[in-house]
């Protein structure tokens, strides 16, 4: 027998396996109340609506005889995998998720939540909202709070002016107004 298919354990006693507090801890995954609405909703969607659907499709092509040509019954197959990895995801991340509301706060400091209108020093203005990794989407200005613009952006105030480091260089923003709407 081939030594790639024996177990040996090389001196490794329990005692060296790492211990459970070594394991890094997954980062905070912060998300807005709606964000966290609609991974819920998305998830009732999948449980409650698709996937019974999906079963009774397979079902329905199992009962029709051979499997192996039998394309509603492959395809539905793989449609449940697809849910089922879909549903665990969602599980996880919204076990994980922190929702943070501060919505309506008054305070010219960006945080968590904040919609900031910046001008970079070529003159053009722009707004970005700081959101959960789930909800970003950049072409409605939404960025992650984990992304290089919420970094550079996080903690600082109305008049104050923050450097972005682009793949093109370096580029400075002026912070020209901080809000914090009812995210949607």
């Amino acid at each position: 027998m081939s030594k790639a298919f024996v177990r040996e354990t090389g001196g490794e006693t329990v005692a060296d396996a790492p211990a459970a507090a070594d394991v890094p801890v997954p980062a905070k995954n912060y998300i807005t109340p709606a964000g966290f609405a609609r991974l819920k909703a998305e998830l009732k969607q999948l449980v409650e609506i698709e996937r019974p659907e999906v079963v009774r499709t397979v079902s329905w092509a199992a009962s029709n005889g051979d499997r192996s040509e039998n394309g509603d019954y492959i395809y539905g197959k793989k449609r449940l995998r697809e849910i089922d990895r879909r549903v665990r995801f969602l599980i996880k991340r919204l076990e994980n998720a922190s929702v943070v509301d501060n919505a309506g706060r008054d305070t010219e400091q960006v945080f968590f939540g904040a919609t900031v209108r910046v001008r970079s020093r070529s003159g053009g203005e722009r707004s970005v909202t700081i959101v959960g990794a789930d909800e970003a989407d950049a072409a409605r200005g939404r960025v992650s709070w984990i992304s290089p613009v919420a970094a550079a952006l996080l903690k600082a105030r109305v008049g104050d002016v923050v450097t972005l480091r682009t793949p093109a260089g370096p580029e400075s923003l002026d912070i020209l107004d901080v809000c914090y709407p009812v995210i949607d």
